[in-house]
């Protein structure tokens, strides 16, 4: 029965290895990869999530109207680089 015993907890390690591995290759996987795929948005893209933003935080039409403009300032000057 010790045998038997020995047997499942070599597998229950083996597994808890397995699983750590796994995590560890994930945060190379990101460190080292993940970051050359994060282009940082585009012009349009930015955009789009700034007027989302405006439409989620402001709650008066004129404070809404003033940040889409910001948005749109920051539209022109992103398309100037």
């Amino acid at each position: 029965m010790t045998l038997h015993r020995l047997q499942r907890g070599g597998a229950v390690g083996t597994l808890i290895v397995l699983i750590a591995l796994a995590v560890v290759g994930y945060y190379v996987y990101q460190q080292y990869l993940g970051k050359e795929s994060e282009a940082p948005p585009s012009c349009k893209a930015a955009l789009n999530a700034c007027i989302a933003n405006c439409r989620k935080t402001t709650t008066e039409a004129a404070d809404n109207q003033a940040c889409q403009q910001r948005c749109n300032e920051q539209r022109q000057a992103c398309e100037a680089k």
